[in-house]
């Protein structure tokens, strides 16, 4: 079995995207990609000095403000309006 995870990633829209990578990560290439295959809304964070896998446990570096802001944003922006 093949699975290419770009082949609908344009159907998970609008719901928003946030890709974060690490700006030195040997990966970033993939994450780049697929901002550019996703639909709106999307952004894409790259931490400054990270490689692939400092993200996964050097806490120090995750952006938290990054995912705090992002989540209000799109996510109290839904919340508010299914309330409503």
């Amino acid at each position: 079995m093949t699975f290419y995870p770009f082949n609908d990633i344009e159907t998970i829209s609008p719901r928003p995207m946030l890709f974060i990578t690490g700006t030195e990560a040997h990966s970033r290439e993939f994450s780049e990609d697929a901002y550019k295959h996703a639909a709106e809304p999307k952004e894409l964070y790259g931490v400054p000095g990270a490689g692939h896998v400092d993200l996964y446990d050097r806490v120090a570096l995750i952006p938290w403000a990054k995912l705090t802001t992002f989540f209000n944003e799109h996510l109290g922006q839904r919340a508010t309006a299914a309330a409503g």
